[in-house]
């Protein structure tokens, strides 16, 4: 049986627990995910340093998943053009069943392998690409048939699982597996394995956007001033670097079409 299936001896009885025992059982099963990503931080490593070079030569990233899995990926893939000033495409989630899955549950995708297959196609993904299969199990068909068409198309193929020996393993030239166990509830993969998952995708984006240049310092040097909150989050970003007061921050921003970048450069001694 697969660990992500298996009973948690832990919790055989949480629905007889007060509401204290059940959070504090949850929240000790949240810390093992952490430590399951710990334990996997070299194939991690592996993974962002591919990803990287991708980028720097004209590649992108895709995630694909089904379910939970499919809507993380889906989710780190929105959040990287507003967080490091990326065109969208650089960066994209491929959910089975598409977006309208994102808010309704269709269970039934992860199982036409068909479907990863033309939606691997329809994505015009090309060699020099890099696509991470996100299947907490590391079986569903669809993400298995997606992993299958990359690597005959020339992409560099991970798996992100949560199972050892994973079938879509079979297909991934790196594979990370964040060996979670079993669920507080049973099988209910949304829990632990993606908060593991979510963990491991925020890791891929992130340091394949520093090691491209998009972080300055630990700063968004790339942020985009769309809302209210982030045009002040672009004035102090300026005024750290800068060492001006918010006045100062605000005229140069002008100046330089509210680019962090160019401003920096132009002001930077």
């Amino acid at each position: 049986m697969l660990n992500t299936e298996k009973r948690n001896p832990k919790t055989m009885h949480i629905d007889k627990m007060t509401t204290m025992e059940m959070l504090q059982v949850i929240n000790e099963e949240n810390m093992n995910a952490v430590k399951a990503v710990e334990a996997e931080l070299s194939h991690i490593a592996e993974a962002i340093e591919a990803i990287a070079a991708s980028m720097e030569n004209g590649g992108r990233l895709f995630y694909i998943g089904a379910g939970t899995s499919g809507r993380l990926g889906v989710v780190d893939a929105a959040e990287c053009p507003p967080t490091f000033g990326v065109p969208k495409g650089l960066v994209n989630g491929i959910i089975a069943g598409g977006l309208p899955c994102m808010a309704n549950a269709s269970e039934n995708e992860e199982d036409i392998e068909e479907s990863g297959v033309k939606d691997i196609l329809n994505a015009k993904i090309k060699t020099g690409d890099v696509l991470v299969g996100v299947s907490a199990a590391g079986g569903a068909a669809y993400v298995l048939g997606a992993m299958k068409i990359a690597r005959e198309l020339g992409c560099v193929t991970v798996s992100l699982t949560c199972n050892a020996g994973s079938p879509i393993d079979a297909f991934a030239d790196i594979k990370i597996c964040a060996n979670t166990g079993a669920e507080v509830i049973t099988g209910s993969t949304r829990m632990k394995a993606g908060t593991a998952q979510k963990l491991v995708l925020n890791m891929l984006s992130t340091c394949a956007m520093i090691k491209t240049g998009k972080v300055y310092e630990n700063l968004m040097i790339n942020l985009s001033p769309t809302n209210i909150k982030l045009k002040s989050r672009v004035i102090r970003i300026v005024m750290e670097i800068l060492s001006c007061d918010s006045e100062k921050a605000e005229q140069l921003l002008n100046e330089n079409e509210w680019n962090i970048r160019k401003t920096v450069e132009a002001n930077k001694a």
